[in-house]
């Protein structure tokens, strides 16, 4: 049975989104999105039909809401072939960084290039692998650490929640840093509940997690927004220090969701300035600017 791609809507105009309802810092870095562009070999049977969702667009849309910084994340579109998030980076220059995805052909020559072209992290597509066993899973995150810890990178989890709930033993003692994308990805309409957040939380204390928020409408589902309060309110008492702050744009399938809503977000889980800080300019300077 062949499953339809999702239908993509169009991006709505940069200056439609919200503004921030709260003072961005200066630096203030937006640590995940995506790009999209004609003339870039992409996978066979994409999820979701070619998004609108080109450089020019992103580089309105983090003017419009104040953000001086920001980092591309490889999308599945593209699968392993970085060719536009490279070409993407030369042209945002020194205020971008990179995350990629790498297949079995890439070599250290490979990395080293694009690590002077702005690249600090390699995205681990776990839903990809989800039916993988525990162990497989495991040897495969320990290869991939390999990888970035003599770079100076760090990992980053695309993965659903029941996948980062069995990883959570083996990902404490993990001895390179690494970012879990999407806040857990722990849906609440998929049986999630205070034990599994708080499993979740209790990781930034290891050593070396850093949890992103990121995607909340992906956390709620067919819920509101709102309903992902409490866990981003635990998230910044519990670790403000280990966040970074990610718009996920162009937001597939929905280029009309206001990433500016999503942005004030914060002002209600985060109401320290303080704490915004820390999330919008200390944790991606560590992560990605040092």
């Amino acid at each position: 049975m062949t499953t339809q791609p999702l239908q993509t809507l169009p991006m709505r105009a940069a200056t439609t989104n919200t503004p921030p309802a709260f003072t961005m810092p200066p630096g203030a870095c937006d640590t995940h999105f995506h790009v999209f562009e004609d003339g870039f070999p992409h996978v066979d049977a994409p999820l979701y039909t070619f998004p609108d969702g080109r450089v020019e667009q992103y580089a309105e849309l983090a003017a419009h809401l104040g953000f001086h910084r920001m980092v591309l994340v490889q999308p599945t579109f593209y699968g392993d072939d970085n060719t536009l998030l490279l070409d993407a980076l030369d042209r945002l220059g020194p205020r971008a960084r990179g995350v990629v995805r790498v297949g079995e052909g890439v070599t250290d020559r490979h990395l080293d290039d694009w690590h002077e072209r702005g690249v600090r992290a390699i995205r681990l597509d776990l839903f990809a692998r989800a039916d993988w066993p525990l162990e497989d899973l495991r040897s495969y995150v320990m290869a991939q650490a390999e990888r970035v810890r003599e770079r100076g990178w760090h990992l980053q989890f695309y993965a659903p929640g029941a996948v980062v709930r069995a990883l959570i033993p083996y990902l404490a003692p993990l001895d390179v840093p690494y970012v879990i994308d999407h806040m857990g990805y722990m849906k609440r309409a998929d049986g999630f509940g205070e034990a599994d957040f708080e499993a979740l939380t209790g990781l930034l204390d290891t050593g070396n997690c850093w949890i992103k928020l990121s995607g909340p409408y992906r956390v709620a589902g067919s819920a509101p927004l709102s309903s992902v309060a409490p866990l981003g309110r635990a998230l910044v008492a519990a670790r403000a220090d280990r966040l970074v702050w990610g718009s996920d744009w162009p937001h597939l399938p929905d280029g009309q969701r206001d990433t500016g809503e999503v942005l004030n977000l914060l002002r209600d889980w985060a109401p320290d300035e303080g704490d915004r800080r820390t999330i919008l300019t200390d944790g991606p300077t560590r992560l990605f600017f040092s």
